[in-house]
């Protein structure tokens, strides 16, 4: 895989390729953005071990970066808008799912105060992307309480999956071994994040018991 992923690298068709997948996998969150971002970084380990300096072709590390965080603003963005303007279904669908009511009630609190943590916590969880986004649209929360937690979470997320892939490449060489390595520490990472956006509402179950 990594030899094939390896010519598609060497293209700056993969910036356009990683873009469209985090696009997407906010309303898909199946697509496997984040294993496509790690793989590439692993790639361009590869290439740095080659060479021994940073890779300033193509797949350039901060290129990368700053493509997968800025698709992923885009796409929050995409779903933000898209569930403002849901209307009525919209609504009904978010009322048939106790997750997105919990979400969306927990969200309109948390960006209430400032607390906006949770959006960046939740772009790590499964599905938490998109649950914060169709919920801060559905809520009619302003745009400019949304937008710069949406940034930060994109960035911390893009810097995170790259430093996994790159890192664990430089470490392990550009191997199926360094790939899953870094793909099980993103998987990690996102149980925790899941964890802890769910432990308010674990709380407030036990203080209501």
């Amino acid at each position: 895989m990594l030899e094939s992923v390896g010519a598609l690298t060497g293209s700056p068709w993969i910036y356009a390729v990683i873009a469209v997948s985090i696009l997407l996998d906010v309303f898909l969150p199946v697509l496997p953005s984040g294993v496509l971002v790690i793989t590439a970084a692993t790639a361009a380990a590869g290439s740095a071990t080659a060479t021994g300096a940073v890779p300033r072709s193509v797949p350039d590390i901060l290129a990368l970066v700053l493509c997968a965080a800025t698709a992923s603003v885009l796409g929050d963005l995409v779903a933000y808008r898209l569930a403002w303007r849901g209307g009525d279904r919209l609504d009904r669908v978010i009322a048939r799912s106790r997750r997105l009511t919990r979400a969306q009630e927990r969200l309109g609190e948390v960006l209430a105060r400032g607390g906006g943590v949770l959006v960046v916590v939740a772009r790590f969880a499964p599905a938490g992307r998109s649950v914060v986004s169709l919920g801060a649209g559905a809520a009619h929360r302003r745009v400019r309480d949304f937008l710069p937690w949406s940034v930060l979470a994109g960035l911390a997320w893009a810097g995170y999956s790259v430093a996994l892939g790159y890192f664990g490449g430089q470490w392990l060489g550009a191997t199926w071994l360094a790939t899953a390595v870094s793909v099980g520490a993103l998987f990690v990472a996102g149980a925790g994040a899941a964890y802890l956006v769910r432990r308010p509402a674990m709380r407030e179950q036990e203080t209501g018991a």
